[in-house]
């Protein structure tokens, strides 16, 4: 048995993907046998969260404690240095096939109600190649009776070309970005990103620009689609889309203290909320029994 379990190839067009039994895990995605993302072996385990599934909540919960439905609830705190519970709750989890073609797989997991979270969820992780790239949906349906705090996002880490992040330019349509504790990366509150390095709204290069921020007041295109672009200087690269139902995205350079993982993709991250959404309630999603949710995004090669 591989450490990230059961392995779904896909194939269109020019485009292959795998994701595995692991967190419905985006574990490669190639397009004319170019990386678009930074992958993982078949026989590794995965590290951290590249390519995960983050649900029921993405991002950060301070101290991984929050109130809802006139209870208080006390998570793990799966990033102890910080004191936080960290990206959800089924990221490690086997997702079990639902169905699956050539150019198409849909896993599912039942989240079962648990000390911190007492909710049963419903979550279908489902992955589409065509020529226009690969779309992936996740969707919930609250299995309990009464009402689930709940959000949901990606992690992939976007891959321009060769060399690392600073090499690269990024095009982001976001007006706003949550400013954080420099220990804990809590919210402090929203700034403008004008005139600050924050500011990718008109595509420039990353260089040693440190990013791991939530960027909101996002700019549609013409069409209702925000994109976000990475670019190597010859104009190659990788974009990812998404609508409304993600007003949010987390940006990353994937700092690292080992120089051979350090920046060597973009963690693009589009969340249906903020971090610490379960105490800010800033644009949580809040499912009555038997409600469905569903959100997703796209990505194409440049």
């Amino acid at each position: 048995m591989r450490a990230s379990g059961e392995q779904h190839t896909l194939a269109a067009a020019d485009y292959t993907a795998t994701v595995t039994e692991v967190g419905a895990t985006l574990r490669e995605l190639r397009h004319s046998g170019r990386e678009l993302v930074v992958g993982f072996g078949a026989e590794e385990m995965r590290p951290a969260f590249r390519g995960a599934v983050l649900a029921p909540w993405p991002n950060r919960i301070g101290d991984g404690s929050y109130d809802f439905g006139g209870r208080s609830h006390q998570l793990a705190l799966s990033e102890p240095d910080r004191h936080n519970a960290l990206h959800g709750l089924v990221a490690w989890s086997s997702w079990s096939l639902v169905e699956r073609d050539d150019s198409r797989v849909v896993l599912g997991y039942r989240l079962f109600p648990q000390v911190g979270y007492p909710f049963l969820l419903e979550l279908t992780a489902s992955y589409e190649l065509s020529a226009d790239g690969l779309r992936c949906t996740i969707a919930a349906v609250n299995g309990s009776d009464t009402d689930a705090p709940y959000g949901c996002a990606p992690h992939p880490y976007l891959v321009a070309g060769s060399g690392r992040v600073d090499d690269w330019s990024l095009e982001l349509p976001a007006s706003q970005y949550l400013q954080v504790t420099p220990d804990r990366l809590l919210p402090r509150g929203l700034a403008d990103v004008a005139e600050t390095e924050f500011d990718f709204r008109t595509a420039r290069r990353i260089d040693t620009t440190f990013l791991d921020h939530a960027f909101t007041g996002l700019a549609p295109e013409a069409d209702g689609t925000v994109r976000a672009r990475v670019r190597t200087a010859e104009g190659r690269g990788v974009e990812m889309r998404w609508d409304a139902g993600c007003p949010w995205v987390q940006v990353h350079t994937a700092d690292r203290p080992e120089p051979a993982h350090s920046r060597i993709g973009l963690a693009v991250e589009p969340m249906t909320c903020p971090p610490d959404a379960f105490n800010s309630g800033t644009d949580l999603i809040v499912l009555a029994p038997g409600e469905r949710h569903e959100a997703s995004w796209a990505y194409a090669a440049i």
